[in-house]
């Protein structure tokens, strides 16, 4: 009897595709495929069961769905704070009276 595959990797891989291919969400779902995928490697180990290159590859694509979101509200928040500025100062008070 073959050992059975390991739910868990299964759910971190798909997880993981999510992670890199919904915008908005991405960045949450990439964090639960980390957290399940690494779930799954420590009870392949414990039970010998199947799935440990489905976890491998859920952890992989879960970071870097996160990774790439990441960046993405990094350098969403980095405009919003040197534009911001610059608009500021450019129509301020002192241009007005």
């Amino acid at each position: 009897m073959a050992p059975k595959t390991n739910g868990k990797s299964i759910a971190a891989l798909v997880l993981g595709i999510l992670s890199i291919m919904l915008p908005y969400i991405g960045f949450i779902i990439g964090i639960v495929a980390i957290i399940f995928a690494a779930l799954s490697l420590k009870e392949i180990k414990v039970r010998m069961e199947q799935g440990k290159g489905l976890a491998i590859a859920g952890l992989v694509c879960g970071i870097v769905g996160t990774l790439i979101y990441a960046l993405i509200i990094l350098f969403i928040i980095v405009a919003v704070v040197l534009y911001g500025d610059a608009y500021s100062s450019t129509y301020s008070l002192t241009y007005l009276f």
